[in-house]
């Protein structure tokens, strides 16, 4: 029975590493050109987001999950933002200001 504990520990810690990795690659790192409460958007100029396919830098526009997300930046703010693909297009789904 050890072999088999050992193996299933080998496994779950290389999974566990494996997701925590992909998770930090999933932060883009950007800057707020523009906020519209009332559409609930946010215009965000950014480098490359590999999660999101984007291989190269670019402004966009994105929806937010939360809209109270807007209300903790301003235009001009560095942010980290984590987004994902929608049928209605690219939504915020995690942002803090930048450290």
């Amino acid at each position: 029975m050890k072999p088999i504990i050992r193996l299933t520990a080998a496994i779950a810690l290389t999974l566990g590493l494996t997701l925590a990795a992909s998770a930090q690659a999933a932060s883009v790192n950007g800057e707020v050109k523009k906020i519209d409460e009332a559409a609930g958007k946010i215009t965000l100029k950014h480098g490359a987001a590999k999660s999101l396919g984007m291989d190269e830098p670019m402004t966009m526009v994105y929806r937010v999950k939360d809209p109270a997300m807007l209300k903790q930046v301003k235009v001009g703010d560095k942010v980290t933002f984590e987004a994902e693909e929608a049928a209605s297009g690219y939504t915020v789904t995690k942002m803090q200001k930048a450290k």
